[in-house]
């Protein structure tokens, strides 16, 4: 009945009877040989991608926030010495890119500072971020104690560009004491906050790990506003609605493992 149907379906006679005994025609030998050869790729396939799912090959994509260059190399090189046949493939970027990577399926993991919100996704808190208020060495109130937060508006803000998780935490948590600010240069990098600072073009706010080389060679302070640090946290997100693969999966478990509340798991859902 089978060989029936494919027949009717391929419109050829692929068997021929001759007394008791059936053969396959011209055509049915030609089809035969092609149905061995898919059968044999399907195989290959098959095991191409059994490596894919192992831990042992293929490309790891992560998209990241430019702060997790601070802390994040050590985990990836330690990633890379468990598995030299993984490719991983970085994209630094803000918090907005981040997540739009994630969402468009452009990166297996994202890390970011703050939980996501617009998409359907899981963050895993593994490691504690706070933000710091930074000035020159030489500023006034450099040496100040329990400086209070309204003094802030006295000061020139340098600012992290729109789409920032460290800016968006900054201004909410100003706007929600309505202490208002006077800001100054835009810039789009940690890096280029600190040097500005420096040269005394105002006073920032940062992730504190961002600054620990500078604090101990005393090229900048931390100022003691009140209020301050504000406490953030590092997540790694991934989609709700795509399995991750072996190697994004151990990578996950991996950062985690340096955290004591990895069982803590917080879901966000638009």
């Amino acid at each position: 009945m089978q060989l029936k149907q494919l027949e009717e379906q391929i419109g050829l006679q692929l068997v021929q009877q001759n007394g008791r005994r059936m053969s396959l025609t011209e055509a049915g030998q030609e089809l035969r040989g092609h149905a061995q050869s898919i059968a044999a790729q399907m195989t290959d396939l098959a095991a191409a991608m059994e490596k894919f799912r192992s831990r042992e090959r293929g490309v790891l994509r992560l998209a990241v926030v430019s702060t997790a260059n601070y802390f994040l190399p050590k985990t990836i090189a330690a990633f890379s010495s468990l598995h030299p046949g993984v490719r991983i493939s970085l994209d630094v970027v803000n918090r907005d890119a981040a997540l739009s990577t994630l969402v468009e399926s452009r990166a297996d993991l994202a890390i970011t500072g703050q939980p996501p919100e617009g998409a359907y996704v899981t963050g895993e808190y593994f490691k504690d971020n706070p933000l710091v208020v930074i000035a020159s060495t030489g500023h006034r109130l450099a040496s100040a104690k329990s400086i209070p937060l309204h003094r802030l508006a006295d000061e020139v803000l340098v600012l992290r560009e729109a789409g920032s998780g460290t800016r968006a935490t900054a201004e909410r948590y100003l706007g929600e004491r309505k202490i208002a600010y006077r800001p100054g240069c835009e810039l789009s990098s940690n890096e280029a906050v600190k040097q500005a600072v420096q040269a005394g073009l105002g006073i920032g706010i940062v992730p504190l790990q961002t600054v620990q080389l500078e604090l101990e060679t005393a090229r900048l302070a931390v100022l003691d506003f009140e209020g301050f640090p504000l406490l953030r946290r590092w997540f790694i997100v991934h989609r709700n609605d795509r399995r991750l693969s072996a190697i994004a999966e151990e990578f996950k478990t991996l950062l985690l493992a340096g955290n004591p509340l990895m069982a803590k798991q917080e879901t966000i859902a638009a």
